[in-house]
């Protein structure tokens, strides 16, 4: 992996005498590297790292159940050998056998810690002005009310025994631009902790648009032998009132519901990444991770592996999808969701991230998001039902997810009225 110590630009010798002029912007203190992102460029951005492409070299066009892992490791060496270690970066789908998004940049350059708006967002108050305060056209997938039945039915199966757990999800597709550089300014700006990210999808063979979010859930980190993964499951909205809020909190820590469904969650991860590791720490009970409009339950799994040059990528397939996005079991749990959501997830709950040549990377649970095309904007939430959910109560949940996107687009107002609907 690059030395975090200070940033590192890489490229190939082609696309540095084609516009090396603009991209050095990016040769900046680190958390200025946002100063030079312009449309179409990519971003990750953690804690820990930040990551600004440009371009593609080449992409990785294949299925996500298909051997991914092994094709971004042999393309990853490849381009390290013919032009530079640059990484390969994307997102890749909730439902195996659809396309991943995947690439390797024409440029990128890596900083340590996180991006900052550095100017890109302009107003970092309030609803931001990426929209007319107005009510767009809006086209929810399934409406609210077909949501609640889903729960309902999730609940009837999970009473009959064939689920301990199925993530409902809805999406609003709504009629209005969006300016992709301040809504990321945005998202740094009001989630300074989260996973941020913004990534083109045309140039890696998918549809004219920018898939951006701000995720709160490390599905898994990778430097050298150390690996980190951050499952949460069991949320509750926060409130706007100190004492309120404080009274959530506590009470989702003492949750026998949440307690449950997050146990179910830890248990999988710890067992999809026992086979990998020499070394594994799981602690027994969950923290709690604030977000601007939610409580989770939160737990740090670390580990060391057995063999250091395992990808993080590969390590991600391989957790992938966890129930806290798909359900358990995993198997009758996507079949509820192919049944009864009603609409393709796409990009939403997989993985977004980056990977370099030595298998060090970062990968987050793509929720939190919104696929921002040129006329239209479509944000998801979930939530996970168990025994005990009660339906209002999940859509309110998902009501509350939605405002992290659509109070960045200044549409907060539009959650505010599809979940009164």
């Amino acid at each position: 992996m690059m030395d975090e110590a200070q940033l590192a630009l890489v490229s190939t010798r082609a696309s540095s005498e084609a516009e090396p002029a603009e991209f050095e912007l990016a040769e900046a203190a680190p958390p200025a590297l946002l100063s030079s992102y312009r449309p179409h460029d990519s971003l990750f951005s953690s804690r820990q790292t930040q990551l600004h492409a440009r371009g593609v070299q080449q992409a990785l066009a294949r299925a996500s159940d298909d051997d991914l892992a092994g094709a971004s490791e042999r393309l990853l060496a490849q381009v390290a050998a013919e032009s530079g270690r640059l990484p390969l970066l994307g997102a890749v789908p909730f439902e195996g056998g659809q396309p991943a998004r995947l690439w390797v940049p024409a440029q990128a350059a890596f900083a340590a810690g996180r991006a900052r708006h550095c100017g890109v967002a302009q107003t970092l108050h309030g609803d931001a002005p990426l929209a007319e305060r107005r009510m767009p056209a809006v086209e929810p997938m399934p409406a609210p009310a077909q949501f609640m039945r889903n729960v309902e039915r999730s609940l009837e199966r999970i009473h009959d025994g064939d689920l301990r757990k199925v993530v409902m999800s809805r999406s609003l597709r709504i009629a209005a631009r969006v300016d992709v550089p301040q809504l990321l300014g945005q998202l740094l700006a009001r989630a300074p902790s989260a996973y941020t990210f913004a990534m083109d999808l045309a140039g890696a063979g998918g549809p004219a648009a920018c898939l951006i979010g701000s995720s709160p859930e490390l599905l898994l980190s990778k430097r050298g032998a150390r690996i980190v993964s951050n499952p949460l499951a069991g949320s509750i909205p926060r409130s706007a009132d100190p004492a309120e809020d404080r009274c959530r909190a506590e009470g989702l820590l003492q949750s026998a519901k949440d307690l449950h469904e997050h146990a179910l969650v830890i248990d999988d991860v710890a067992a999809a990444l026992r086979p990998f590791c020499r070394e594994l720490h799981v602690p027994t009970s969950p923290a709690l991770l604030a977000t601007p409009t939610m409580w989770h339950l939160s737990t740090r799994v670390d580990g060391m592996l057995r063999d250091p040059s395992t990808s993080s990528l590969r390590l991600a397939l391989a957790l992938h999808p966890t129930p806290a996005v798909c359900g358990y079991p995993t198997e009758p749990a996507r079949r509820t969701i192919r049944e009864l959501e009603g609409y393709d997830r796409g990009l939403f709950t997989g993985l977004v991230g980056w990977c370099d040549a030595d298998g060090d990377g970062e990968w987050a649970v793509t929720i939190r998001c919104a696929l921002v095309e040129e006329h239209c904007a479509t944000v998801f939430a979930g939530a996970g039902i168990v025994a005990g959910s009660q339906p209002d109560a999940e859509l309110a949940e998902t009501t509350a997810k939605l405002r992290t996107m659509l109070g960045a687009m200044g549409l907060a107002h539009v959650a505010d009225a599809e979940g009164r609907a």
